[in-house]
């Protein structure tokens, strides 16, 4: 897309910037029903704010109906809670909440980190339906951002686009002919880019400790079965079909090597660590810098 032909729409949503970039006009009734779906995803996931479902099942056990999405992310979240031994799971709010990263965005820890109740212990996630069977605060951080990313694509083809690019503060999807080519960031210095990936017709997706961090070492990325910061990667990208699929690998990788997680997804990746090592798969479409 010559930036000639592009109209960029740009807004925010869910705590990150947006742009959606496509061919030609994009009319302000789509534009519309773009922010829609933005805003009722919002009211539906966000632990921010006190008139969404998910923080209603922080206060009050019982059963939650959540739109058709949430079939598919709990299959995914259940697949990796399993995969990781509990490692990555929705039910982290609370262990976010104890280190500050909570509705306030105090960034101060409460006490000392905590671990994540056992799934089956306080939630059954059958399809649609989430019932929480002691109040429970769930994030679905990890996945939600490249879902939503998911939701937008399918408004836009819903709309006839069938051309775009979606840059999610950095998750991109990309749909049309021509190769996209993307800059990987360098963990730790975000003027430089250690490879590039031409993208075309798939989602990449990234998540680094770096992001989101505050404190003495405190990031987002928490093992679910201590409650503390992972130590290990520090900046993973995924490629797959779907944003939410690349989007919740990216978390994954910093739990499980990417060669054990492809037993059960079809995806490419590529893992850098903080001694400065890096892995990836075979199928890597990148191109590292030496």
């Amino acid at each position: 897309m010559p930036d000639g032909d592009r109209e960029d729409f740009a807004f925010e949503g869910i705590g990150t910037r947006w742009q959606v970039s496509a061919p030609g006009l994009l009319g302000p009734a789509l534009r519309t029903r773009l922010l829609d779906v933005v805003e009722r995803f919002d009211a539906d996931w966000s632990r921010f704010r006190d008139d969404s479902r998910v923080t209603a099942m922080a206060r009050e056990p019982g059963r939650y109906e959540f739109p058709a999405e949430a079939g598919p992310l709990g299959l995914v979240y259940r697949t990796l809670y399993q995969l990781t031994g509990g490692a990555m799971t929705p039910l982290i709010g609370t262990s976010l909440e104890r280190l500050g990263y909570d509705a306030g965005y105090s960034l101060r820890p409460s006490g000392s980190p905590l671990p994540a109740p056992a799934w089956d212990d306080v939630l059954d996630w059958a399809g649609t339906t989430l019932t929480a069977k002691a109040p429970a605060v769930l994030d679905i951080g990890a996945a939600g951002k490249g879902l939503l990313v998911d939701l937008l694509a399918a408004e836009l083809e819903a709309g006839g686009v069938e051309a775009f690019i979606i840059d999610a503060g950095g998750d991109l999807l990309a749909r049309g002919p021509d190769p996209v080519p993307v800059a990987l960031e360098h963990p730790y210095n975000e003027a430089q880019a250690i490879g590039v990936v031409q993208l075309a017709g798939r989602a990449l997706c990234a998540s680094a400790a770096n992001r989101r961090a505050w404190g003495d070492g405190l990031h987002h990325v928490l093992d679910g079965r201590t409650g503390r910061p992972v130590r290990t990667a520090v900046a993973t990208w995924t490629l797959a079909e779907t944003t939410m699929l690349a989007d919740a690998l990216a978390t994954a990788l910093f739990f499980l090597p990417g060669d054990e997680l492809q037993r059960s997804f079809d995806f490419s990746w590529l893992t850098v660590f903080s001694d400065g090592s890096a892995t990836h798969s075979a199928g890597f479409e990148g191109t590292l810098f030496s």
